[in-house]
Parts: C-alpha cells; sequence; structure tokens
C-alpha cells in the first residue's frame, strides 16, 4: 500500500493521511457508490447533464479488467478513486495530443462530494503523475465536460495543458495532457 500526506492548514476538515491502493475486485461496488455520490451531486448542483450517468458495480468490475482502478482512503473512509489505462478512452482523438510513444489515460476521477474542496482531488493528481512515472509512461491524457459540471479548472490549475476542444457524441469536451 502507498501512503501518502496530504495536509490542511485549518482545523475544520482536516486530513493527515491519505492511502492509495490498487482496487481489487471484492471492492467493485465501493467504487461504484463512490462514482454514484459524486455523480448525484454534480446533478443537484448543474442539473441533468452526462455527468448524471450513475455507476454500477459490473461497470466498476469491468473498469478493473480493463485498467488500474484506485482507491484513496482518509482513515477508513474511501474518498475518492480514479482510473488509469493504456487503452484510449471512447471520446478521444489522439490528432489533439503531443505524439508519444507510452500515453496514460485518467477516466473516472471522482472525490465524494463531502470530501471536496480539502486538497484530495490535487493530492490524488500527485499520486497520478509518480505512478505515471514508474509505469513508465511519458504522458497523462484525460478529457472533461466542457460545462460547469465539469473539473476543466481544476485540471488546468493541477498543471495539466490544455490541448483541445471537441464535441463527441453531443457531449462538449475540453482536452488536457501532462507530458512526463
Amino acid at each position: 500500500m502507498i501512503r501518502a500526506q496530504a495536509r490542511r492548514s485549518h482545523a475544520a476538515g482536516a486530513l493527515t493521511r491519505l492511502t492509495f491502493r490498487e482496487a481489487r475486485a471484492t471492492d467493485a461496488s465501493v467504487v461504484a457508490a463512490l462514482r454514484t455520490s459524486t455523480a448525484r451531486d454534480l446533478t443537484t448542483r448543474f442539473g441533468r447533464g452526462h455527468w448524471s450517468s450513475e455507476a454500477s458495480e459490473r461497470g466498476a468490475a469491468y473498469d478493473m479488467r480493463i485498467a488500474k482502478v484506485w482507491l484513496v482512503r482518509s482513515g477508513r473512509a474511501t474518498v475518492a478513486t480514479f482510473q488509469l489505462s493504456t487503452r484510449k478512452p471512447w471520446a478521444i482523438d489522439r490528432s489533439y495530443f503531443t505524439d508519444c510513444e507510452r500515453p496514460l489515460y485518467l477516466t473516472s476521477m471522482s472525490v465524494r462530494p463531502d470530501y471536496q474542496r480539502r486538497g484530495i482531488g490535487r493530492r490524488c493528481v500527485d499520486e497520478i503523475v509518480r505512478i505515471a512515472r514508474a509505469w513508465p509512461a511519458d504522458a497523462i491524457r484525460l478529457d472533461a465536460y466542457d460545462a460547469d459540471a465539469g473539473a476543466g479548472g481544476f485540471y488546468a490549475r493541477a498543471g495539466f495543458r490544455h490541448v483541445g476542444n471537441v464535441t463527441y457524441r453531443g457531449n462538449p469536451l475540453v482536452y488536457f495532457e501532462m507530458m512526463l
């Protein structure tokens, strides 16, 4: 298990330690529940959209077979999850990205709504970069919804470079990459 530190300057909601580990098949329900709670929160705050799709345990189990899904815990609480894969997601058009030999694709990053705005997402990005370098990969690629419910601003602040805007199957997306 990989241990990492995340510190807060104020006492309310302070996090002293996050742990990261690759999810196992028995974690599919936890992954699905976390993804669903995030989708429901986005729907409540921004209305219905593609982000409103709720995850299933079967879908989470499938993701674990085709990619590496990670769990992030603070004490006993699972507070975030993300997925890394060498397999290109359906909505990614490679032509927008820098040519490289070993890109990794970041998908399905979710932070539990009641733990958001505590630095967990930023700490996840730091860990994703560490994992990608050890993989080894030479870039991290992702897309975000080009909408208020999207996380484009977060990824830009976290060091990802905006490389394009597209509409895929009616969904406006923003592409980001980080070269390693």
